[in-house]
């Protein structure tokens, strides 16, 4: 029993990167990787450009700024687990380290769920109150907005973190992904888990599910607004300012939600097919996301490409 209470104080946990490939974690390691790189390097270059351009200094921007800190942050809270896998067979974390980066993991996908329902907020203001937009969404506003979105992502996910430390473990426990996820934590405990998995679900419902609605509410009002509008160029440019917000909801919720379909309904699939999902789900919006800007906002666009020239010069 002594040997068991200690076991259970201090588990041990091994991170799992794709079960029966470990032979070619050197040549799998290379996409995951320029994956990252090409993410950091361009939610770097979002950051500066928005910072040293004043025509750029917009509520718009100061949000894609928290998207683009957003992300940066959750590259960089699963790059140091994939690391140690992938490229040095590192699996075992100690259980506080797990708690720490799953608290980050999930505090940052909040933030990122909070911060596109801001952007689609600051859509709908631009396009309903174009003379009154800089007057509603003042710089006073705007950090209001960023504190209370950090402050409910870091609010709701500590006592997910708390409870899980209350739980007695196997003293080895393998986990499901190269990082840590409160879903997979909860499947390796020997004591009861409903009141954790309960409030995991809570915290789902109470972040993502409402963001997700107000959401839909928010582009429901836009469309209402836009048709509205006599003009039919006039229409065509205010969707367009929301294309690449679009694009950056999609990329956020769509492998989120091919992520809970396969842990709900793909038990008979291969663990592979559950690592891809959830490496998808933490690595494609950090990728996709400063792409979709660069791409389809033009004053982006013009700026990186001016800098380009600036150097080349």
């Amino acid at each position: 029993m002594s040997v068991f209470n200690s076991s259970a104080l201090y588990p041990r946990f091994l991170l799992t990167g794709l079960s029966g490939l470990e032979s070619r974690y050197g040549l799998i390691s290379l996409p995951i990787f320029l994956i990252y790189g090409t993410s950091v390097a361009g939610n770097i270059t979002i950051l500066f450009i928005i910072r040293t351009e004043p025509s750029l200094h917009q509520p718009m921007y100061y949000f894609l700024s928290m998207l683009a800190l957003t992300d940066l942050g959750l590259s960089m809270t699963t790059l140091p687990t994939m690391f140690s896998v992938f490229w040095f067979h590192a699996q075992e974390i100690s259980f506080n380290a797990c708690l720490v980066q799953m608290y980050f993991i999930h505090v940052f996908s909040i933030i990122e769920s909070a911060v596109l329902l801001a952007m689609a907020f600051d859509r709908f203001v631009a396009i309903r109150e174009p003379l009154s937009y800089a007057a509603i969404l003042t710089n006073g506003v705007i950090i209001g907005i960023g504190l209370a979105i950090a402050g409910r992502a870091l609010t709701l996910v500590f006592p997910a973190s708390f409870l899980l430390k209350r739980l007695q473990y196997h003293p080895v426990n393998i986990l499901s992904y190269s990082f840590c996820l409160h879903q997979d934590l909860i499947k390796t405990t020997v004591s009861s888990r409903w009141v954790s998995s309960i409030y995991g679900l809570m915290v789902v419902i109470c972040s993502m599910g409402l963001d997700s609605v107000l959401l839909l509410l928010s582009y429901i009002l836009i469309l209402g607004t836009v048709l509205r509008i006599a003009s039919k160029t006039e229409r065509v440019k205010a969707l367009n300012t929301c294309i690449s917000h679009i694009c950056a909801v999609l990329t956020f919720y769509t492998p989120m939600i091919g992520l809970s379909m396969i842990r709900r309904y793909g038990q008979n699939a291969s663990p592979i097919v559950h690592v891809l999902m959830a490496n998808v789900y933490l690595l494609v919006p950090p990728l996709m996301n400063p792409i979709v800007y660069s791409v389809k906002t033009k004053q982006i666009r013009d700026r990186i490409l001016k800098k380009f020239k600036r150097q080349k010069v």
